[in-house]
């Protein structure tokens, strides 16, 4: 008696994840370290000088802490109420930050004390910066106003209130040192210069905005509010080059990296999405665990930070790239270990001693086996290997056919079994690897169960989505042989046209050889 051969599972080829530089790059961080704050993380800022130690803004406190330290190394604690947008001057030596008071304070990173006060606004104060020239402050606050401040004096230089909500996010211009962009909750973005009275320039945003960017060179404003990120060209007055909606919740942080090619946008829906600045495609994108409030990038993206609504910090560092190179070289002897003799041919004197590799069978090829059809088929339809693995419930299928039995496994069966055969043969029935036994499997289908049709209403409404899916298959089907018809016709014009103009060149060439001759 010949032994029991298993069904042979045709494989299809996977189309996997596109792995692209974007990805290789990205991906390329350790394991990330998680700090629990006292609060909600409303803004994170990188020192812009080495070490690159970073200010984390959260509850009544501002913590710095060392790129690698996960306990704060200083602690700015001198305010009453909550704390807002601490963010550091260009030369990394001082620190201003709003609070919930109403004030804005300065502070020297040597010291602990506030170096300046800056009373002024009526309501909290959610967004303060330095000015590029380093010696004027802008602020935002709840009482719609934006200020600009002295910061040897500590006195208020200009006040602007055009806003009609409250002004909750801003920032300065790297090339001009007296200009300012203003974000706030009436939808607008408006951009400031020290020099006049007014603001130069509003845009409409068209949703509170949470977030607003100045690229290094000046020319280009993001915007991030609701669900969108908006790229405006400010030396087109505010002209809108692109709406991104990649988001499904409020996006409320934007940062770049250091080379400016590549725009992070952070989320309550728990993403952070990275964007390249010239197509402005998603080419990578981070899952959180909470909603993200805020969001910052070493420079030379060596640490990402991002702060959460529940108080933690997230902090991944970049692997470095030596300890791969040595890990590799160890390897290399392992290997060799491995495939030695591997390539040996046996000759004619030798043994050779066959160990018996032992089968062991599936569920459906035990029932295959012991000619169980109508079992067998039960077996490739539960839900494991209906849903994950379709191939096998197919090649069953396919075997059953192939032994005569098919028919049989389908009959007698309940509105509950007919139910899931039905469902399983509408939904795969369309895909090219499993169109032709699966339209052998509906023929049969129909045909066994069409005196009972207009007993079930579930089985009459699987029989309905099935026509409905061979019916729009087909009409496809049609489209496509219609296009087919089209590109042949084009193709047969285009060899046409190529045809002609080398048979004119050829029939002048012949007349201008017998003119030659003539003359």
């Amino acid at each position: 008696m010949a032994t029991y051969k298993p069904v042979v599972v045709q494989a299809f080829p996977k189309l996997g994840e596109k792995i692209t530089q974007d990805t290789v790059y990205w991906r390329g961080y350790k394991t990330p370290v998680q700090i629990k704050e006292f609060g909600a993380i409303n803004k994170i800022d990188f020192s812009p000088i080495p070490p690159y130690n970073y200010a984390v803004t959260a509850s009544s406190r501002i913590h710095i802490y060392g790129r690698y330290s996960q306990e704060p190394i200083k602690t700015f604690s001198r305010f009453k109420d909550a704390a807002y947008c601490a963010t550091y001057r260009d030369d990394g030596n001082l620190l201003v930050a709003g609070s919930e008071e109403g004030s804005i304070r300065l502070f020297d990173i040597s010291g602990r004390a506030p170096l300046r006060q800056f009373d002024g606004h009526t309501k909290p104060v959610h967004v303060v910066g330095f000015l590029s020239d380093k010696y004027r402050i802008f602020s935002g606050g709840d009482d719609y106003s934006s200020n600009l401040w002295d910061i040897p004096s500590a006195t208020e230089i200009v006040s602007y209130s055009e806003h009609t909500d409250y002004v909750r996010c801003g920032c300065a211009s790297k090339v001009n040192a007296d200009v300012f962009v203003t974000g706030s909750y009436d939808h607008t973005v408006k951009l400031f210069d020290a020099r006049t009275k007014h603001s130069v320039m509003t845009i409409e945003h068209g949703q509170p905005v949470e977030s607003v960017l100045l690229f290094p060179s000046g020319g280009l404003l993001v915007s991030a509010g609701g669900r969108y990120v908006k790229v405006w060209d400010v030396l087109k007055g505010g002209q809108l080059l692109v709406s991104l909606k990649n988001h499904h919740k409020t996006v409320t942080c934007l940062c770049l990296n250091s080379s400016g090619q590549r725009l992070l946008s952070g989320s309550l829906d728990r993403h952070v999405k990275i964007y390249s600045t010239t197509s402005y495609k998603v080419v990578h994108s981070f899952n959180y665990a909470t909603s993200i409030l805020s969001l910052a990038l070493s420079p030379e993206d060596e640490t990402i930070v991002v702060g959460m609504t529940n108080g933690v910090l997230n902090v991944k560092h970049r692997k470095p790239e030596e300890r791969k190179e040595k890990s590799q070289k160890k390897r290399q002897p392992t290997y060799r270990t491995y495939v030695k003799g591997r390539t040996y041919m046996p000759k004619q004197e030798d043994f050779c001693v066959s160990k018996p590799v032992k089968r062991v069978l599936r569920k459906y090829d035990k029932l295959l086996k012991s000619f169980q059809s109508s079992k067998a088929l039960d077996a490739v339809l539960e839900p494991p290997i209906r849903l994950c693995t379709p191939e096998v419930t197919v090649a069953v299928m396919q075997e059953l056919h192939r032994r005569g039995t098919l028919r049989s496994a389908l009959a007698g069966r309940d509105e509950k079994q007919i139910n899931l055969l039905l469902t399983f043969v509408a939904r795969r029935v369309i895909e090219p690897r499993f169109t032709p036994i699966l339209v052998t499997v509906a023929d049969m289908i129909t045909d066994i169960y069409q005196p009972v049709v207009g007993q079930s209403a579930i089985v009459d409404r699987q029989f309905l989505k099935l026509q409905e899916a061979i019916g729009k298959e087909i009409d496809y089907q049609e489209e496509l042989l219609e296009v087919l018809g089209m590109m042949d016709t084009l193709f047969a014009t285009f060899t046409r046209k190529k045809s002609t103009c080398l048979e004119k060149n050829k029939s002048n060439g012949l007349t201008e050889t017998i003119e030659t001759n003539r003359n």
